[in-house]
């Protein structure tokens, strides 16, 4: 089945990279292995444009996290009062602390959970303008490193190998 994935996403190229990394980043339940995707396609595509389309598509995939949060902070407002209220406002010193946009870059940037900063995001109601700017600069900078080490790892696979 995984083989049969990979034949589909050479045959549709930088817009089945895309494809692939937004659905991996939208589905919370479900995640998908968009990072081995990426890893693969540096190997036989340009990996500097798989990183930036693949950061691209992850980071509008990011938007299903914010509207959660934006969404069921509402939600929460009502059901919930003093508890939900104290684990907001721990998440709001921690935002206000080391300043929302780097929280959400690094951890775009690196492989947290970024759902969960996504989602917390959208529940203190984070500017989505900056949002937007922090995940797609952090998910740039993963996916490239992601794109690189399949380029150049699969070129060394395919020097040093003796088969």
């Amino acid at each position: 089945m995984l083989e049969e994935l990979f034949e589909r996403l050479f045959e549709f190229g930088y817009l089945g990279i895309f494809l692939i990394t937004f659905i991996g980043n939208a589905t919370i339940i479900f995640p998908l292995p968009a990072a081995g995707i990426v890893f693969a396609a540096g190997a036989f595509l340009n990996p500097l444009f798989v990183g930036l389309i693949a950061g691209f598509g992850a980071s509008l995939g990011e938007f299903v996290g914010y509207g959660l949060g934006y969404g069921g902070g509402k939600l929460g407002e009502r059901k919930y009062d003093d508890r939900y209220k104290k684990k907001i406002e721990r998440t709001k010193k921690l935002f206000d602390k080391y300043g929302g946009f780097w929280v959400l870059l690094v951890f775009a940037a690196s492989p947290l959970p970024d759902d969960i900063a996504g989602i917390a995001g959208g529940i203190l109601k984070y500017e989505i303008k900056k949002f937007f700017i922090a995940i797609l600069i952090g998910k740039i900078i993963f996916n490239l490193f992601l794109a690189y080490g399949g380029y150049y790892g699969a070129n060394w696979v395919l020097e040093y190998a003796i088969f």
